[in-house]
């Protein structure tokens, strides 16, 4: 066996622990890279969790009973920060994006491999700069960081908005080179209508990470200028305006949506198809849409602003278009059931993963008709109702998507089979305490309640107290979730290459886990989507 026919994992077997942390610290393999960003965003959603967890104990009657207003607002600012630029961004595209997409096309690694992995440093220097914000004197925002607020407070606004400035830096870079990579290095008989769906949703978020990441960029850079040299770009007093932020930070979160969300659908188009024994319906139909909601991201930023003062006829054009980004996500889902209609359906976790995310994102999404529609939102904005829609899309469509493509691809990570058993029962921990935690927040958004609030009146009582009970299931689940795979990682059985049957080149012309460059030979694709042939 040569040294290339060696996995990826046993590559420094029989080496010092000391080269073993160098191996991985200074790696340019692509796999290695995506098994870093899959620990660091874990163990961020972890973090995130732990102070969501605080957030709803503290909720449950409506006075203080742990911690005072001001702990509270920084204890909110941080699980938004957190789960929005450490975990929901990068998670995706760093870590499953990183270790499939060159396996998925029969590339040996990423275009730009030492680009690659200054990205995932840039990252984590990000997340320290965040740290260190915390450290020394907090943050009390919210996670949009809205002026005027943010230019007077004095919290540690300048450390955080830098460490989310540089670690915009490695989401275009890492957008960059998928975008290079799929482009340049697809194998022999790769032609784009034959790239599996995953790789067309990883390229349309890297185009939303190239051109509207540096949006967010500027806008931060603008609120450190105006805090240390008192330019008036956003601040009243300084004859700024604040509403501009609010349009320069959306133009860039809302596309952000797409970016956290569409590497969500890809992960869905695979384990559709697998689960269920069925060639994906309306491939070509999936794939475009992909492209269309990157392109229509651009244009509804403006109704995250129906109460800010726009123009009547702005109001109306942007809710137009919000309503028209329906069509491309309403084609996935239907082909989606579709592939499953009359499908040899196998249940396993991540196949169940996989169904609970088209429950709760189709709440989510036709919940997001309410607030795209002018009237409706008017009554919505800024109660829990958003605060609900926003995580049955987020939480419910991204990280559900997430486990569901960590279960997938598990075997293929680690060369070791997962306990379905305990995989399963954490997915029903997960997905009933989900839809305690937020449908019943929908019924508060419903009947006033406004978020971010420290406090309530008593009649929201029962109400929060169901969805803290909620919050501490999905805990569970998350729980039960990771202790099964860091124990099947270390001791599960060995996998076979292929335990699911699947037809793309991950699985079929890769060991389990994969050879350090990837393929023994270099493949010829001679088929359509999921119906690869081998040279």
């Amino acid at each position: 066996m040569s040294a290339h026919e060696v996995n990826y994992l046993e590559e420094y077997k029989g080496k010092s622990f000391f080269e073993r942390l160098m191996g991985w610290i200074v790696t340019y393999d692509h796999k290695r890279i995506g098994m870093l960003y899959l620990v660091t965003t874990l163990m961020s959603f972890v973090i995130g969790g732990v102070f969501a967890l605080l957030i709803r104990t503290e909720l449950w009657t409506p006075m203080k009973d742990f911690f005072d207003a001001n702990t509270y607002n920084q204890i909110f600012t941080l699980h938004g920060a957190i789960m929005v630029f450490w975990f929901i961004i990068p998670a995706i595209p760093g870590a499953l994006g990183n270790f499939c997409l060159p396996l998925m096309i029969g590339a040996k690694d990423v275009a730009f491999p030492k680009l690659n992995l200054f990205s995932y440093y840039l990252l984590v220097i990000g997340m320290l700069i965040n740290l260190y914000g915390v450290l020394s004197g907090g943050i009390d925002t919210g996670w949009t960081f809205y002026t005027p607020y943010s230019a007077q407070t004095s919290t540690s606004v300048i450390a955080m908005v830098s460490g989310v400035f540089i670690m915009g830096f490695a989401s275009i870079f890492t957008g960059l080179n998928f975008m290079v990579t799929v482009h340049q290095l697809r194998a022999p008989g790769m032609t784009w209508m034959r790239m599996p769906l995953f790789v067309w949703a990883i390229y349309s978020t890297s185009l939303l990470q190239v051109v509207a990441t540096p949006v967010l960029g500027i806008t931060l850079a603008l609120l450190v200028m105006e805090r240390t040299l008192g330019i008036g770009f956003f601040d009243p007093a300084l004859g700024g305006d604040p509403v501009l932020f609010q349009h320069f930070f959306w133009f860039y979160s809302h596309p952000a949506v797409y970016i956290m969300i569409l590497p969500a659908f890809g992960i869905i188009s695979e384990t559709i198809t697998t689960y269920a024994r069925k060639t994906i319906f309306g491939y070509n139909a999936i794939a475009y849409s992909s492209i269309g909601l990157a392109l229509v991201s651009f244009f509804v930023w403006g109704h995250h602003m129906f109460t800010s003062g726009e123009s009547w006829w702005a109001n109306a054009l942007f809710s137009a278009m919000t309503m028209f980004t329906a069509i491309p996500t309403a084609i996935k889902i239907v082909n989606w059931t579709a592939t499953l209609y009359k499908g040899s359906i196998v249940f396993t976790t991540g196949m169940l993963y996989t169904l609970g995310f088209l429950l709760t994102f189709a709440i989510g999404g036709l919940t997001g008709l309410f607030l795209g529609s002018i009237s409706s939102d008017k009554h919505f904005h800024d109660t829990y109702f958003v605060v609900a829609h926003f995580h049955y899309v987020m939480v419910g469509g991204t990280a559900t998507a997430l486990f569901a493509g960590v279960y997938h691809w598990f075997p293929k990570y680690t060369g070791r089979m997962y306990n379905e058993l305990l995989g399963q029962l954490s997915f029903w921990f997960f997905f009933i305490g989900f839809n305690v935690t937020f449908f019943t927040q929908f019924v508060l958004g419903a009947n006033g309640m406004p978020r971010r609030y420290f406090s309530y009146i008593p009649e929201f009582q029962d109400l929060n107290q169901i969805s803290t009970i909620g919050a501490w299931l999905i805990a569970v689940g998350v729980f039960i979730s990771f202790s099964n795979l860091i124990i099947s990682a270390l001791k599960g059985a060995k996998a076979p290459a292929n335990p699911w049957g699947s037809k793309t080149l991950e699985w079929t012309d890769t060991a389990s886990p994969p050879i350090t460059h990837n393929f023994v030979q270099d493949p010829i694709v001679n088929a359509g989507p999921y119906e690869y042939g081998r040279s």
